[in-house]
């Protein structure tokens, strides 16, 4: 123990000095292009330190850690492991864009809060000591032991990889994210360098390095939070505790918003966003014709372009239009779908996000009533804390953290102290999506697009969809409606939004890299053994030394890491989207019978194979039938296959309770005739 307390204590000296000195350095003049790749490189090498300190080819300490982590610094890595991208990239940027209540097409920010905090409390009072109470390696151990037989431990690993993954690719595209805004490399080149601190760490040392760089990364992620935050907060209100500052600020955001709601030129941008909603709306009732015309038009430009001797930037940009339209009728239809939602969105006021200052409006585009769409806000909003808070209760990776410790006891301290280091970050949150949305709105609302920030354009060319802004009236004059910030930046641009060192920019980027790096360490680790442990080496009866097995799941880590790098570079959805899926798959395939499992001796093995099935396969249809690609064939609306509204990633609604009433029902029907598994 004393030795932990050592170590930590010298990272922590070592990570301030590392601070200190690059901050000394800019004011020095030390040029930027230098602080990004130092805060990249130096924090991912003290992490492969660790990494390498914690190598180990025993079994034991691979896949538990020797099961004698202290109870605070398993709160400290298992803090690190939840502080995904997710919570440290898109939360405030969820409340940001959503509010605390949402609309009704975002469940709003504030369940994400709630239902992920909530979800320890059922992790501490009702799992983490019974598990640990067993002495087991995964959760699909848990199936095989109470359960017994070959389903249920298949079962339970199919759908570990398949939550997990979809998890991971999540923090993988926010490695790609951060890594190319430090270095300026490509989107894809910054995933290739954020999987080498990924692979470093979980491929030598399983779970006992994984869990110590997890306690530096919880370190980094707090003070890269908790700075640019408390920072903001006291420049702007002369209070550094931002959760309680941000108050403040509420009163003038509300005026704000009254006097962009009777400005003109937003009136203006407004109507010019529901006009390109009506040309898409347009386009979509005769695909076909709409997409040979737009063609022949492109061509016609780029032609008389040429002939004209325009210049060779119009004539560049012109021919990338051409390039960007649709190929056939299926693309076009998901294209044009997405950009008129887009634009009727925007099109509302203050663009579409929730007002302190209106009621509840019914959206452009839609035919429901503003009574409708609040039930339907209100509807979502529960959903998503449902799904988060059980989903919570059965991630495998979180779960599996409750292995290493000494005892139930343990455990039970554990999840005290995760939720206190959680909480220290989770407080401060919405502080920080008031206080940049009021900075937005004083900032940049009615600046001169020729005198825009040098990193609005440094961001824009990076992804147009974390950051645009376009004059779309034509006056040269920012307004609120023509600035778009994806939820995945709002924390990135903070600290350049509040005009503070980049030393802080830096900081905070190495922030949100030590969050997706921890989590994804934890998931690689998980859908590896769930692979080769519970599937591959099970299944085909292999007898492999512990040393072997240990080796197998170190190369069958290195292969998910690169498939799920491959799924991350096509940027198909934002973090926080992949995020609520994963949850809603753990929930509705694991809780129902675990809870069961643990507290009601009359479940069967019967029963628990059929509520599994049952409970992940309607969740997994329901999300499969309202994917945009089946959504959006042809003759189908949007949401034709939704149920009560209910949007696809919270699919677990449904998927829980029936596998609880599945698992009840067979259990009843099977237990008189066969003995309970034990």
């Amino acid at each position: 123990m004393a030795r932990n307390h050592k170590f930590f204590v010298l990272y922590l000296l070592g990570l301030g000095c590392f601070i200190g000195l690059v901050a000394w350095a800019e004011r020095a003049g030390l040029s930027r292009q230098w602080i990004g790749p130092l805060f990249l490189f130096v924090p991912v090498m003290m992490y492969a330190a660790i990494g390498v300190w914690g190598r180990t080819a025993d079994s034991e300490e691979y896949y538990v850690a020797g099961r004698r982590i202290p109870p605070v610094y398993n709160g400290m890595a298992t803090a690190a492991d939840w502080m995904s991208a997710a919570s440290f990239l898109s939360l405030s940027g969820a409340l940001y864009l959503q509010g605390f209540a949402g609309t009704s097409q975002q469940a709003g920010g504030l369940a994400y809060l709630l239902g992920w905090s909530g979800g320890f409390v059922l992790v501490a009072l009702l799992i983490a000591p019974q598990l640990r109470a067993l002495n087991l390696y995964t959760l699909p151990d848990f199936f095989q032991l109470r359960y017994g037989g070959r389903w249920p431990r298949v079962i339970a690993a199919v759908a570990a990889v398949m939550c997990s993954f979809s998890y991971v690719v999540a923090q993988i595209y926010a490695v790609g994210l951060i890594a190319s805004r430090l270095t300026g490399v490509q989107f894809e080149i910054g995933i290739m360098l954020g999987l080498g601190g990924v692979l470093v760490c979980s491929f030598l040392g399983g779970m006992r390095a994984i869990t110590w760089t997890q306690v530096a990364q919880y370190v980094m992620i707090l003070l890269a939070f908790l700075i640019p935050v408390s920072w903001l907060a006291y420049q702007r209100l002369g209070n550094p505790v931002a959760a309680v500052a941000y108050t403040q600020d509420l009163g003038k955001i509300a005026e704000y918003e009254k006097g962009l709601l009777s400005d003109t030129a937003e009136r203006d941008v407004e109507l010019v966003y529901l006009q390109k909603g009506m040309l898409y709306e347009s386009r979509l009732r005769n695909i076909p014709a709409a997409l040979e015309a737009e063609r022949t038009r492109l061509q016609e430009k780029v032609q008389q372009l040429r002939i004209s001797n325009a210049d060779l930037n119009l004539v560049l940009a012109a021919g990338r239009e051409l390039a960007a339209l649709p190929k056939d009728e299926l693309s076009a239809r998901e294209l044009w779908t997405a950009a008129m939602r887009e634009n009727y969105a925007r099109a509302q006021p203050l663009g579409g996000m929730p007002q302190h200052t209106l009621p509840y409006a019914p959206m452009l585009g839609s035919e429901q009533s503003a009574q409708e769409q609040e039930s339907l806000s209100r509807r979502n909003f529960m959903a998503l804390m449902f799904c988060l808070m059980l989903g919570t209760a059965g991630l495998p990776h979180l779960l599996t953290r409750y292995y290493t410790l000494p005892s139930p006891a343990a455990a039970r301290s554990s999840v005290v102290w995760t939720l206190f280091f959680v909480v220290l970050l989770y407080t401060s949150a919405p502080g920080l999506a008031a206080l940049v949305k009021l900075e937005v709105m004083q900032s940049l609302v009615g600046s001169h697009f020729d005198a825009l920030p040098a990193w609005i354009a440094q961001w824009t060319r990076m992804d147009n969809a974390l950051l645009s802004i376009e004059d779309v009236n034509g006056d040269g004059i920012v307004q609120w409606g023509e600035i778009h910030l994806g939820a995945d930046l709002i924390m990135l641009a903070t600290p350049e939004l509040g005009g503070l060192p980049f030393v802080v920019s830096g900081l905070v980027a190495a922030g949100g890299l030590a969050a997706a790096l921890s989590t994804a360490d934890g998931l690689l680790l998980t859908i590896s053994n769930a692979l080769v442990r519970d599937l591959y080496l099970v299944e085909r009866g292999k007898s492999v030394t512990p040393q072997q097995r240990v080796i197998l799941s170190k190369f069958t880590l290195l292969l998910v890491a690169l498939a799920a790098a491959a799924v991350a570079s096509v940027r198909s959805s934002g973090i926080l989207v992949l995020v609520s899926a994963s949850f809603s798959i753990a929930a509705a395939a694991f809780v129902p019978a675990m809870l069961l499992g643990l507290y009601w001796r009359g479940a069967t093995r019967q029963g628990a194979v059929c509520g599994m099935a049952a409970g992940l396969g309607i969740t997994l249809y329901y999300m499969v039938v309202n994917m945009p690609i089946n959504s959006l064939a042809p003759g189908a609306q949007a949401s034709a296959h939704l149920w009560w509204g209910i949007q696809p990633t919270l699919a677990a609604v449904f998927g829980v309770p029936l596998g609880v009433l599945v698992t009840w029902a067979v259990s009843c029907c099977t237990r008189q005739s066969l003995p309970l598994a034990k």
